[in-house]
């Protein structure tokens, strides 16, 4: 059985409804329950929920937490997907890539536009495809979204198309 650690920081991709404001949150953990619906047989994922914010929210000593994680699961000698909200996803990336360097195993960060369990969600989808990408991509630092797969530092976000893009100039 192979093994793939998911760190979790929240985002999109765990937002819920909230009755309570009428707002779409950052709650608590969904990740997990979907895993659950999926059939990986061959595949053990642990989860480490890193925390729960939106990625605009997230600051310098966030970002340190995520690469503290990744340096902490990195000796298993195990890939790695990291949700992330995607407002600053390629940022966190090239992050741990200036920190990492080439890492020895693929790390990828995958999110969502619209929420796990919303109708036309993209978040199973990008979650199941980084599950299998980072099995067959070779060491390196990706983001996997919408049946795509981009280096972290040659990636950018179109937010007008509300999609990920080559990075142009890079």
């Amino acid at each position: 059985m192979r093994k793939v650690f998911l760190l979790c920081t929240g985002g999109t991709i765990e937002k819920v409804y909230s009755e309570r404001t009428g707002a779409v949150e950052n709650l608590g953990s969904k990740v997990d329950r979907y895993l659950e619906l999926l059939r990986l047989p061959d595949l053990e994922v642990e989860e480490r929920r890193l925390m729960n914010k939106d990625s605009l929210d997230m600051t310098d000593e966030d970002r340190q937490m995520v690469l503290e994680a990744v340096r902490e699961v990195l000796p298993h000698g195990a890939p790695v997907v990291i949700t992330h909200g995607t407002d600053t996803l390629v940022e966190t990336g090239r992050y741990l890539k200036r920190a990492l360097g080439e890492p020895a195993v693929p790390i990828v960060f995958t999110g969502a536009m619209t929420p796990l369990g919303f109708e036309r969600s993209d978040a199973l989808q990008n979650l199941t495809e980084s599950l299998l990408a980072v099995r067959l991509l070779p060491p390196g630092i990706y983001l996997v979204m919408h049946n795509q797969v981009f280096p972290i530092d040659r990636v950018q976000k179109d937010r007008d198309r509300a999609e990920f893009v080559a990075a142009s100039g890079e």
